[in-house]
């Protein structure tokens, strides 16, 4: 079966027991996949990747919002009512 991989760097549970910290230091500072049987079985993603990541899927949130709310109608109001 084939699997994608959506990280340079990978390594097996057994290394990531042995080692955790020099697992983490080997992606250079990006996401790791750890592979069970050669399967990726979960992604070690350094703090600052998974932060840069959050802050992302609460923009495209934001703008999805934005956009949803672009294509309301509006309440008409004139400038010198307020």
């Amino acid at each position: 079966m084939v699997h994608a991989i959506f990280a340079d760097m990978t390594s097996s549970i057994t290394e990531l027991k042995k080692n955790p910290m020099g697992t983490v230091a080997a992606g250079n500072g990006r996401a790791v996949a750890i592979l069970n049987r050669n399967e990726p079985a979960f992604y070690c993603v350094p703090a600052d990747e998974y932060q840069a990541m959050v802050e992302l899927l609460e923009d495209m949130e934001l703008n999805a919002i934005a956009d949803s709310r672009a294509n309301e109608v509006g309440i008409p109001v004139d400038i010198n009512d307020l």
